[in-house]
């Protein structure tokens, strides 16, 4: 393995304009300096691309993709991942802040780590608002005592389906072969991490490193503040994708450990399909979890 790999991060843009010269400085202001940035604009309608081809003034060699017409973060990602040459992928949302030193530590703990077959390395996250005030951490940190971050490195895909682990795209670096394995994101959802963490956990080891990497910002119109707004399309749209997620998940499994760790994760999305008003979703969860149900009392499941 080369000592310095390349390094592609894709930095997505949706009516970011207010953040995405801080993303973009982010990025070129790394410790670690074999990186290859391309910039992917999802047809956003502030003033994004003006700004960003200002910045590329500066910086004419970056390649930068505008949609003409919005067509979500999974193609838009996928779009740039076609012309990345990096061996590693990094996941940059605009309004988010690579700590100066998050591709160099990443890198390390990839060329360095106890796991083999290593897929995915990822960290702590700063939760900052729109003014770059601290809100709190992703992750507990745990700066003198390690016990209770074990599960968050190794096997950790039945933690995923029972939502003892937690993965963000953010903070994550992702070797290119998981990629190319999976062919990117799935276009068919609404959202890409989830479905990515989960197929990735099923034949690759994950690496925590036990540091703040990124700045993550909470916004009003982040997809996570959709998660349980009522009546409301978007919302219905991410709860379908989740739904479809566990249903390929479901066919991942490999035991009625498996099979037990993910109905916790239905009984739950079952919750929130029903306070959301989506009560067709809430009846399609409570089919898949008679069906898993069944694959449990069966003696072969």
């Amino acid at each position: 393995m080369q000592n310095t790999p390349l390094v592609t991060i894709i930095c997505l843009c949706y009516n970011h304009e207010q953040f995405v010269v801080e993303a973009l400085n982010s990025v070129i202001n790394q410790t670690y300096k074999n990186i290859e940035l391309i910039i992917v604009d999802d047809s956003s309608s502030d003033n994004s691309v003006n700004v960003i081809n200002e910045w590329l003034k500066n910086h004419p060699e970056i390649p930068f993709i505008a949609n003409k017409k919005n067509q979500g973060n999974t193609k838009a990602f996928n779009k740039g991942l076609k012309i990345s040459k990096g061996d590693y992928i990094i996941d940059l949302a605009a309004d988010d802040v690579l700590m100066e030193n998050c591709v160099a530590l990443q890198i390390n703990q990839f060329q360095n780590s106890t796991y083999e077959n290593l897929g995915i390395v990822y960290g702590g996250l700063e939760l900052i608002d729109e003014s770059n005030n601290t809100i709190g951490n992703f992750f507990e940190i745990y700066t003198t005592n390690t016990s209770g971050k074990e599960n968050r490195s190794g096997n950790i895909y039945k933690g995923l389906l029972n939502m003892q682990n937690n993965v963000c795209s953010v903070s994550s670096m992702v070797r290119r072969e998981v990629y190319d394995r999976f062919s990117g994101y799935d276009e068919s959802l609404a959202y890409e991490d989830y479905d990515l963490w989960i197929k990735t956990a099923r034949y690759y080891n994950f690496d925590f490193i036990d540091t703040i990497l990124v700045k993550k910002r909470e916004l009003k119109t982040s997809l996570t503040s959709y998660r349980a707004r009522k009546w409301n399309r978007k919302t219905w749209k991410l709860g379908f994708s989740t739904y479809n997620i566990l249903q390929n998940a479901l066919k991942l499994n490999q035991s009625k450990e498996e099979h037990r760790a993910i109905l916790k994760r239905i009984r739950f999305e079952t919750k929130i399909a029903i306070k959301t008003g989506n009560f067709f979703l809430g009846l399609r969860y409570i089919g898949l979890e008679i069906k898993v149900r069944l694959l449990i009392l069966n003696k072969r499941g």
